[in-house]
């Protein structure tokens, strides 16, 4: 029974690894590129697990940021974490201890919940365990090989290869965008105040860090107050 339930949650998880091994190939690129190594660089990937978490900490590390910018970045990036930990603790088996809680905690990652939300039983241990593995062997293993290869590939296609950032949060964003209006305006929004932040003279001395919290919380709360979501819209 156990050993099944590994092989359905490997089976389940294949798709996750390889989508994120493309993406983190990318964010392996862009590390070694600002100045960190190919071990660094794994490693980060091996601690975190999380894609947009990850892209804005390393340009607040390139950007020279304080540890306090790093902090609440990262709280409001990854807070959507907590939530979806909630939700997930409750599908969960009772078999499953406080430790093993812990353990599925650690690569929650959206995918991930998205899987596991969609499995038809209940969730035991080894079903996560089976289903998160490969995922985080993907982006950790991505990370090391686009860190490899951009610190021997030229500039030119390190650049062309750094698009696919962009391209996955277009992914994210647009069908999101599409669907809800309000969400079409946070987005627009938060873009026009980091252009304001980036290019207006007396915002010059903002960092990276701050200026992606200012325009995360700003926005967010602008489309909170102003574009509310209907009950019959969230459900």
């Amino acid at each position: 029974m156990v050993k099944q339930e590994i092989q359905y949650g490997f089976r389940d998880g294949i798709p996750i690894a390889l989508g994120y091994f493309s993406v983190s190939f990318s964010f392996g690129i862009m590390a070694v590129s600002g100045g960190l190594s190919v071990f660094q660089a794994a490693l980060t990937s091996l601690t975190n697990v999380t894609s947009a978490g990850q892209f804005a900490g390393l340009q607040i590390i390139i950007a020279a940021g304080t540890f306090l910018e790093m902090a609440v970045t990262q709280f409001i990036i990854n807070l959507r974490y907590a939530l979806m930990s909630l939700s997930l603790s409750q599908k969960l088996s009772e078999e499953v201890t406080m430790r093993q809680r812990l353990l599925i905690a650690f690569a929650n990652t959206d995918e991930i919940f998205a899987v596991a939300m969609s499995h038809g039983k209940e969730l035991t241990f080894p079903y996560m365990a089976g289903l998160q593995v490969l995922p985080i062997l993907g982006w950790t293993f991505g990370t090391a090989c686009g860190a490899a290869a951009g610190s021997i590939l030229p500039a030119t296609v390190n650049n062309a290869l750094s698009v696919a950032l962009y391209g996955m949060f277009m992914a994210v964003v647009i069908p999101a965008a599409k669907k809800a209006r309000p969400v079409l305006t946070v987005v627009i929004l938060a873009a026009v105040m980091s252009c304001l932040l980036y290019y207006i003279p007396a915002f010059a001395g903002i960092s990276a860090g701050v200026s992606i919290i200012v325009c995360t919380v700003a926005a967010s709360a602008a489309g909170a107050v102003l574009l509310p979501v209907s009950e019959d819209m969230s459900d």
